[in-house]
């Protein structure tokens, strides 16, 4: 009887160890809207507080473990992005709680200008009063605690699983600095960079049925600029695919698409059709082989001082407050006051940058408004299978490329105004960036593929 409780025990604790050498994941999610009228994020055009909703706005998140219990999370939002301090707070909490450190965690939004305006992000380009900012303060606070319970919802909600990768395809981004939307429908070809892919992790629960679909796509979701709630085109993408897909959770994540727009647009029918153009790129992919990852886990992370150049003077400070109007005399004003105070100007900007590989899919993400130079030339490095993410840990202004930079325009120069930065990015940003991205995966294990070792059959 003794020796038949051992060989039960030992079955038990070898079934029980082959269990745990698979991936598990978890999903869980959030609706976020706001109650009542709020500030709207992203246009300096809006005069007024929202009027309703088209469909929710939610966070959402995807906890992954591999099969030696390393852990991280995917946390995807319809909002235009986090400040720094709301995503310092929530990783700290997180590291506080789950000892989750930032290396394992990915803070994504979608960049919807349809959501709300968080903590004091862009403050310079909305007409709020007191009393909109308190209100606006206490949603931020909220969210916060929202997030951190969805991450924990996520984590407790593990289950033994199988993920897949493999990008797609769409066409309906344009690059904004090379093609003019008003004479769009005259043109015949589309010029400029730009990046189709449409990146998509399934991940699917140990009877095969889908539990979560992540996918991404490199675009402004700037098709509305409606006063109601709404995801835009990734909101519409999202609610298509959890129809297709019943019981599944389908989490979007932003691209490189900083320059780049969805056009044409201005219409909720566009945005309907942008989104079921997205869902259809990612069912095509779901529908086809797709590559199966081990359950291997390896992140890291780095926070990369970005230079900025010299500020303006004091009197030419003076000049744009006395000469400019709106957000731009809000801003020289601010920065007035900072002289006044005798506070120092930043000279450089933590950059969070961060590598995940899951298996052998290459996951990378920047923060910031990241142009598509970025995807198209880390694609250029590590493969065209790569998985890139912007608007990811902190959203502080545009990230322009050494291009960009030299031809200025609104991503190159005005947009560092628009976000209160002091001045604009110093010349070698593009060059710091890949530098790190590059050690980073060295860190995480990515190869470049002329790296890889290539097996062939021995007879």
């Amino acid at each position: 009887m003794r020796a038949f409780l051992l060989i039960s025990l030992v079955m038990l604790h070898s079934l029980t160890f082959a269990q745990n050498k698979g991936w598990k994941a978890g999903v869980a999610k959030v609706a976020i809207t706001p109650e009542g009228p709020l500030w709207m994020a992203g246009f300096a055009i809006r005069t007024h507080p929202s009027e309703g909703k088209l469909h929710d706005l939610w966070a959402k998140a995807l906890a992954l473990e591999d099969a030696e219990g390393k852990q991280a999370i995917l946390i995807t939002t319809d909002l235009l992005g986090f400040p720094k301090s709301m995503s310092d707070e929530i990783r700290n909490q997180l590291l506080a709680k789950y000892k989750l450190s930032k290396a394992q965690i990915i803070l994504n939004s979608s960049h919807t200008h349809s959501g709300p305006v968080l903590g004091s992000a862009l403050s310079d380009i909305y007409p709020l009063q007191a009393v909109d900012q308190k209100k606006i303060d206490a949603y931020s606070s909220s969210l916060v605690t929202q997030i951190v319970t969805l991450a924990g919802n996520a984590l407790k909600a593990l289950q033994p699983a199988t993920l897949q990768s493999q990008n797609g395809v769409a066409r309906f981004q344009v690059n904004r600095r090379n093609n003019n939307a008003a004479t769009l429908e005259r043109l015949t070809e589309i010029t400029g960079p730009g990046d189709a892919a449409v990146p998509v992790l399934k991940v699917s629960d140990a009877k095969g049925k889908m539990l979560a679909v992540a996918f991404g796509y490199a675009c402004h979701p700037t098709v509305l600029d409606l006063y109601k709630w709404s995801g835009d085109y990734p909101g519409y993408a999202q609610i298509e695919l959890e129809k297709l897909y019943s019981g599944t959770t389908a989490l979007f994540f932003q691209g490189a698409g900083a320059d780049q727009n969805p056009l044409p647009r201005h219409t909720v029918p566009l945005a309907i059709q942008y989104g079921k153009t997205l869902a259809a790129a990612v069912e095509r992919v779901l529908s086809e082989d797709m590559k199966t990852l081990e359950p291997t886990l390896s992140t890291a992370y780095s926070e990369v001082g970005l230079s900025l150049t010299t500020a303006p003077t004091k009197e030419q400070f003076t000049a744009l407050a006395k000469n400019t109007k709106g957000y731009q005399q809000k801003w020289a004003n601010r920065m007035l006051e900072k002289i006044e105070k005798k506070e120092s100007f930043a000279t450089s900007y933590p950059f969070p940058l961060q590598v995940w590989k899951l298996g052998d899919q290459a996951i990378m993400t920047l923060g910031g408004e990241l142009v598509v130079d970025y995807a198209i030339n880390l694609k250029k490095i590590f493969g065209q299978e790569t998985f890139v993410m912007g608007y990811s840990n902190d959203v502080m202004t545009y990230i322009p490329s050494a291009t960009i930079l030299r031809e200025g325009g609104y991503e190159g120069e005005a947009a560092a105004i628009v976000y209160g930065l002091p001045a604009t990015w110093a010349s070698d940003v593009e060059i710091q960036i890949l530098n790190g991205l590059v050690q980073l995966a060295k860190e995480a294990g990515v190869t470049k593929p002329e790296s890889r070792v290539i097996k062939t059959d021995k007879k």
